[in-house]
């Protein structure tokens, strides 16, 4: 087996990332590896037109109040989740998900990538893509994809 020194976790803070962390820190314990916790904030979209209703100084208040948020988060993480471990480092940047946690896996020189994907299928899958599945397709390292336990497959 390849020797896994570093880890790069993604977290959305929801419960399949919360879960999917276990895993990271299970193989980071085991491998005496570093984790590499990021989480990405996505340059919110607004509808073609809408920036003439919204001025600058409102958009850079919501652009904060979504910053201190997450770190907000971030730090809740820390103290209920990382709590006694000591080989760890949070990262937050902002930009596209997928091209973010691929650019920080090689930048960060991550033998293994885990993240937590929410399972979509069907439509829900092609409107809003998967960013777990962008990952796995084009990352330099092998990706472990941890999904909640209990949700069933099913065909529509």
């Amino acid at each position: 087996m390849a020797d896994i020194k570093r880890i790069l976790f993604a977290t959305d803070f929801s419960d399949n990332s919360k879960y999917a962390l276990t895993f990271a820190l299970s193989i980071a314990q085991k491998y005496d590896a570093t984790l590499f916790v990021l989480h990405v904030i996505q340059q919110p979209s607004y509808p073609l037109g809408m920036y003439a209703e919204i001025s600058f100084d409102a958009m850079d208040k919501f652009s904060q109040s979504i910053s201190e948020a997450v770190e907000k988060e971030m730090r809740a993480l820390k103290e209920k989740e990382l709590q006694g471990f000591q080989k760890y480092e949070c990262l937050i940047v902002h930009g596209t998900p997928f091209l973010e946690i691929l650019r920080t896996a090689k930048e960060k020189e991550a033998d293994l990538i885990v993240v937590g994907t929410h399972g979509r299928t069907g439509l829900d899958h092609v409107l809003f893509g998967s960013t777990a599945e962008k990952v796995v397709r084009r990352a330099h390292c092998p990706v472990m994809s941890v999904r909640l336990p209990g949700k069933e497959f099913r065909m529509l």
